[in-house]
């Protein structure tokens, strides 16, 4: 097959074709910016033109790629005559194809390999069969490919990767499948392309077609995908119906049963590449079941495949719409130019299908238009934050035939779906006011430990009727109990699948991996939904019975302190506010969920605070406006309860949401609202809190040791299995599929709503809470970090500091563990009291649970990466430690018979439940600080004087290189003492620096979103200017965007320039071949100054060409804008006003050098053509 990677390229390569084909051809681009503004209009978009524009060219770009692969695939497999491209069988020869080509070509001179290409599409569009796929709808009758661009694909096929044979014996076309999910990364991550294994499709076929063929007999069945991707789905049903109809009918032709099969097979799906390759499919698996192998004596069968939004209407009313009729046939009103608008109105007619199936998006919908229209369709069931899971739950069932008055004749529907609706806020109501009253859910199956290929989110097979009365009182639920232990060779017979599988089929003898329960109706009803087994519920029982009170009776509240919405925005770090001269009282520490852990907050970011100390209202000053202004459309944009930043009253410049209130009471209980394990935190006061680390106020006048108490609780094992219970696995970071990780690398979603329903014990482990949260104050200022900022970081004091750093580690551990025994007593999970008053300090694999997990292992008993992973070693011990005291031997060995014996015990005391007390290392944190120390030396006034003269690194060093201080501490970070300086330091600030103009920092991608925002900007400053303008949303960037991954990392998708350093390539003096830096924090005016004495020096002391020169004007010319904007008065070391000087410099510069404007754009890159090779 054809390497899946250089089909990408090609698609690449074609969509930058495209760009440049669009933008020369104006009747093109006028009707696509008026496509858009319809699109706009009818809230299909909010994007901007440029943006919208990216997801049509890609869509056109595969459209030629799929096109030719299509075409390919005829001839390799001799399904035409003709030939057009070919290949390497010996029916469709290469040479006879370049025959046909040059032939046409002569007798067509003004024709290219467009054309030609072209001539397959259009023989195929001509036949019967294939006319649909290649018909208007496609993309390439629409989108010219340039010549040069058309013969480089041509010979892509012919001569280069893509020569690789196609032809199949059996005519399997499952490599189309995954050509649908990979071949664009673009439509990959825009509409989340994901394919369904074929032994899932047949489960859910399993358990919703074969019962609907038994109730509404063979003739009157009919299946729909609404999201039928690349048809895996479809082809199921499609090849059932086909042996069915055999089978019943064995004298009919088998073209008639063909002809009938397809016609009760429809799929709609968004992206139109997926359709085309679901028709084709569908074609080949028809022609294969009739022996057929000639597409020209192919019937035109009835492919039920359409292209369109399957969450929309179509002109028809939802029965459920209510008032939204007048809005429904609106939806008529608009299609796409891909979309079949004149059959989805049939096919997506609600409740006619006797069959629905599929595998339905897990994302949210980022566009805010589109997000808008969804919930306004579906407003019974789309709540706060929702994924497309939950409106596509409820469409699924509309489009399945409704029960009757006696609850008889409902379509039987069947998914597999994302979990996170199960126990995420959004879920609720279509868990307590659709699923519980509107359908009836026969089977809900938790297939979030299985290994599926892919599917990377936790995800839950659901099994139903389309009927609201006559329900069953039981529902069957299959319950996770362990995750898959490794990923299995062959997914369909790993041991999680197979235990869903045995229980579906009522053999329940897998009670390892899955428990098999009949679940009363009635607990589904209410949300979340809890779909763990193996006796989990038998501990949350034991839990809320032991339980005095409920956590909301304690305390006043929960939630975030803050939501920028925009966090780049404000999250910049301090070296950034410091080098922009931003005042102390506008800045504040902003703690994220991932800097809490084990009892102490991390190293918060440093960020805006754009508010008055005292009274906490919303307050702006000028360093503040400088920062913050470039970023003004993008935060008047931000959208909260469904109104953005002005419509809700606030000024555009502060954070969307900030509860002054809970700023202004100083302690909190903070805690990470997504983590692996239960992290809670005291503070007391001075941070900001963002919605990934919300916080718990207790009453006013709450003591100190009242939040200790609780604190020590929330900390505790038994609350992490608690939270675990109702809360929603978001899996593991980066994980390509479920089931092929560990349940403790899971990470979870920890709601305040979810914790105010925590039950609380009798009595609290007030004492030992105290004494870790004062250990982890003793801890947090001895980290490498916190030696480096009280002084110059000296080996012996880094020496000094990591030794009691270790030993407070070792205590906090041991004191943890014997809190946690502490809590098992305190909710009568254990009767005995199993604590020690003075442990010995423990490492993390010295505690209970670990050394008998070791001990397992060594029996063959289970297996885990718990002791050697990725990001953490710790020593496997199976014997108890002679070094600690025997009563505490005996003690621990007491624990581990507990969880040998109590099943209880043993569900909290694992990996799952017990934190890892792992760090990044001492080395690793030492070096950073190391780094940080010095860079911060580097960026010390004295270095840069206080005229704005650029340096190269060489002189950079020269100047520390009598610093003892600085050359010390560099010998540490370097790891030797023989280092070269001038290395050693452009080795330092090699990530540190981005270059001052726009081609050398981006990609062409990211060019052209530069472009856009500094048209937003153009438009803002005539809305200042008080015009009456529309202000353009501009794109954000992504790391694709730039050209070396530092720079992304300085900028993120705002672009808000936190480096440390300005680069000039290629501007140093010839004499000197390292890097010339410039300091970040000098403003646009310094930064002007600093490119004109460089340009002044190069061109007056080194005589450098002029085309060596033009780059450092385009550099001046670049801060043009921001030097009329800001520097417009007159100031007394410069004749006049400064913009107006760098404006005449550039313009007196530019006449002498020969060159205009337009070459300064240039030289910029911000309209270079783009290039396939970004």
């Amino acid at each position: 097959m054809i390497p899946l990677k250089a089909l990408q390229a090609q698609v690449t390569a074609l969509t930058d074709d495209l760009r440049t084909v669009v933008a020369g051809d104006s009747e093109l681009e006028s009707s696509l910016r008026k496509e858009h503004g319809q699109a706009k209009d009818a809230r299909r978009t909010a994007g901007t033109f440029e943006t919208w524009l990216e997801d049509v060219l890609d869509q056109a770009a595969v459209a030629w790629v799929l096109g030719c692969v299509f075409v390919r695939f005829c001839e390799d497999n001799a399904l035409v005559e003709p030939l057009w491209i070919g290949g390497p069988e010996p029916t469709a020869p290469v040479e006879r194809a370049v025959q046909e080509r040059q032939q046409y070509l002569i007798e067509n001179p003004r024709h290219n390999d467009r054309h030609w290409l072209r001539e397959a599409f259009t023989y195929l569009r001509g036949l019967r069969a294939t006319g649909k796929i290649f018909d208007e709808h496609n993309p390439v009758w629409r989108f010219d490919i340039s010549g040069e661009a058309a013969e480089k694909l041509s010979e892509f096929f012919r001569r280069g990767p893509g020569l690789a044979s196609l032809r199949v014996e059996d005519l399997n076309t499952r490599f189309l499948g995954d050509l649908y999910q990979d071949l664009s990364a673009h439509a990959k991550k825009t509409y989340a392309l994901l394919q369904t294994p074929d032994f899932v499709e047949e489960f859910i076929l399993d358990r919703t077609f074969e019962p609907a063929v038994k109730e509404f007999g063979l003739p009157d069945t009919s299946v729909i995908d609404p999201t039928c991707g690349s048809g895996h789905f479809l082809l199921g049903a499609f090849g059932r119906l086909v042996r069915k109809w055999r089978d019943r009918e064995p004298a009919t032709d088998v073209r008639v049963l063909v002809e009938r099969a397809l016609g009760q097979v429809t799929g709609v799906d968004i992206n139109p590449f997926a359709v085309a390759i679901a028709r084709f499919r569908l074609l080949v698996a028809a022609m294969k079941e009739c022996g057929l192998t000639s597409l020209e004596r192919t019937p035109a069968w009835p492919v039920r495949v359409a292209t369109g939004d399957s969450l929309l209407h179509w002109g028809r009313k939802s029965r459920h719409q209510g008032d939204l009729l007048e809005y429904a046939k609106g939806e008529s009103g608009f299609a796409y130019a891909t979309e079949d608008a004149d059959m989805l109105a049939d096919y997506l007619e609600e409740g006619q299908y006797t069959v629905v199936v599929g595998n339905p998006p897990y994302i949210t919908v980022a566009d805010s238009a589109r997000n808008k229209l969804y919930r306004d369709i579906y407003p019974d069931v789309c709540h706060r934050q929702y994924a497309l899971t939950v409106p596509f739950a409820k469409r699924f069932f509309d489009l399945a035939k409704r029960s009757d008055e006696h609850g008889d004749g409902a379509g039987h529907v069947g998914q597999i779906t994302g979990n996170a609706f199960m126990k995420r806020e959004f879920g609720k109501k279509l868990i307590e006011d659709y699923f519980a009253h509107q359908v009836e859910l026969t089977e809900v199956i938790d297939t979030s430990g299985a290994y599926i290929p892919g599917h990377g989110t936790p995800t839950v097979i659901l099994i139903g009727r389309a009927k609201s009365r006559r329900h069953s009182e039981k529902v069957l639920t299959i319950l996770g109990v362990r995750g898959e232990p490794s990923q299995p060779a062959d997914p369909a017979a790993g041991l999680v699948w197979s235990a869903i599988v045995d229980g579906v089929e009522g053999r329940r003898d897998a009670a390892d991996w899955v428990s098999v329960v009949d679940t009363p109706r009635g607990r589904l009803k209410s949300h979340p939904w809890s779909l763990s087994g193996g006796g989990a519920s038998d501990v949350m029982l034991s839990l809320r019975r032991n339980a005095h009170s409920l956590l909301q009776e304690s305390v006043s509240e929960i939630g975030f302190g803050a939501v920028t919405r925009e966090d780049s925005a404000y999250m910049v770090g301090a070296g950034f506010l410091h080098r922009r001269s931003v005042p102390i009282r506008f800045q504040r520490p902003i703690v994220e969920g991932d800097v809490t852990r084990d009892w102490v907050i991390e190293g918060p970011v440093a960020s805006i605070w754009p508010y008055d100390e005292s009274t906490l209202s919303a307050q702006n000053c000028p360093a503040l406006n400088q920062v913050l202004w470039p970023l003004r459309r993008i935060l008047v944009d931000r959208v909260a309860y469904g109104q953005s930043q002005i419509q809700r009253g606030l000024a555009w410049f502060e954070y969307s949401m900030f509860f002054a209130a809970r700023f202004r009471n100083p302690n909190s209980i903070s805690f990470a609202f997504v983590a692996t394990h239960n992290h809670f935190v005291l503070d007391r006061g001075g941070k900001v809190f963002k919605q990934s680390a919300p916080v718990i106020k207790l009453p006013e006048g709450a003591t100190e040791d009242e939040h200790l108490r609780l604190l020590g609780v929330l900390n505790s094992s038994t609350a992490c299995f608690w939270l675990k219970q109702v809360s929603h696995n978001k899996g593991r970071p980066g994980a390509e599929q479920a089931g092929a990780d560990e349940p403790w690398e899971h990470r979870f979603e920890f709601t305040g709503t979810k914790l105010q329903e925590f039950p609380l014990p009798g009595d609290f482990p007030l004492a030992r809470a105290r004494a870790l949260d004062s250990l982890a104050k003793r801890l947090s200022r001895l980290t490498p970090a916190a030696v480096a900022e009280s002084g110059v970081p000296t080996r012996q004091r880094l020496r000094a500091a990591q030794r009691e750093y270790d030993l407070i580690r070792g205590e906090m551990i041991a004191l943890q563990e014997e809190m946690d025994w502490e809590v098992y007593r305190l909710y009568g999970l254990c009767s005995d009291d199993l604590t020690c008053a003075n442990p010995p300090r423990l490492g993390s694999s010295e505690r209970a649970f670990a050394i008998y997990m070791a001990r397992e292992i060594d029996a063959g008993a289970t297996d885990t990466t718990w002791f050697e992973h990725r990001n953490h070693k710790f020593q496997r011990i199976t014997e108890l430690p002679a070094h600690w005291p025997d009563d505490y031997r005996a003690l621990v060995q007491r624990r581990i018979e507990g969880i040998e014996s109590d099943r209880n015990i043993a569900l909290i005391e694992r990996p799952e439940c017990k934190r890892r007390w792992a760090t990044d290392g001492w080395d690793a944190m030492q070096a950073k600080a190391l780094r940080d120390w010095l860079l911060d030396r580097l960026e010390a006034p004295e270095l840069w004087g206080t005229r704005s003269t650029p340096q190269s690194v060489a002189q950079l060093a020269d100047k520390v290189r009598h610093d003892d201080d600085f050359r010390s501490v560099l010998e540490l970070w370097a790891g030797r003492d023989d280092y070269d300086l001038t290395k050693t330091v452009a080795k330092l600030v090699a990530d540190e620096h981005v270059p001052y103009l726009p081609v050398d920092r981006y990609k062409p991608s990211g060019l052209r979103k530069r472009a856009q925002w500094e048209r937003t900007w153009a438009q803002q400053r005539l809305e200042d200017a008080g015009e009456s303008v529309q202000v353009d949303v501009p794109p954000k960037y992504s790391s694709a965007d730039f050209a070396k991954a530092s720079y992304w990392r300085a900028r993120g998708k705002l672009d808000v320039p936190k480096e440390r350093f300005i680069s000039y390539p290629k501007a140093g003096r010839d004499n000197d071949g390292t890097v010339l830096l410039g300091w970040a924090g000098w403003d646009h005016l310094a930064q002007a100054q600093a490119l004109a004495t460089v340009y002044l020096d190069r061109k007056l002391q080194a005589a450098w060409p002029a085309e060596r020169l033009l780059p450092l004007l385009a550099g001046i010319a670049e801060l043009e804008p921001w030097l009329h904007q800001w520097y417009v008065d007159e100031r007394p070391d410069f004749p006049g006003s400064p913009a107006q000087f760098f404006t005449d410099l550039v313009d007196a510069e530019l006449s002498q050098l020969g060159a205009d404007r337009r070459t300064l754009i240039t030289l910029r890159g911000l309209n270079a053509p783009a290039s396939s090779g970004e």
